[in-house]
């Protein structure tokens, strides 16, 4: 299977490694920082940590988990539309802009971190997704 929608899978997957390194890579020095690798954290989450570490640091560990969240409908219809032999042309273009938003937002999230910014970069990203999944349910339910 040959499709041009699983570039844009490749390099979301790809971003997601590179967040979750620069998430640990300033996360585990602010822990020692604050002397939480010393301490026996037991039954905590990465949620537990937010107050006890700079906004900065926890935005990285943010972006990440949302990373974990609405991409992974991507994948799904991605891969399906690959599966379809529709991941070409339209659908691979408006998957490009899908990932393209997605990384923009990982970089607003981390850096500047303004919500307005981040939504509006999350809800062009979504429409990306919903216009891909309203491809995906057409053929499936043509067929």
């Amino acid at each position: 299977m040959s499709s041009e929608i699983l570039k844009p899978v490749v390099v979301l997957a790809a971003w997601s490694m590179i967040m979750w390194i620069w998430m640990y890579a300033t996360r585990l020095p602010a822990m020692k920082r604050a002397g939480l690798l010393d301490e026996p954290m037991i039954g905590g989450t990465g949620a537990s940590l937010a107050p006890k570490l700079p906004a900065t640091v926890q935005w990285k560990a943010d972006n990440y988990n949302h990373l974990m969240e609405q991409p992974t409908v991507f994948y799904a219809i991605a891969l399906t539309l690959a599966f379809l032999d529709a991941g070409n042309s339209l659908n691979a273009t408006i998957a490009w802009a899908y990932v393209g938003l997605r990384i923009a937002h990982s970089l607003v999230q981390v850096t500047v971190n303004r919500v307005i910014l981040r939504f509006a970069l999350f809800a062009l990203s979504s429409l990306c997704l919903v216009a891909l999944t309203l491809h995906a349910v057409m053929i499936v339910f043509s067929r």
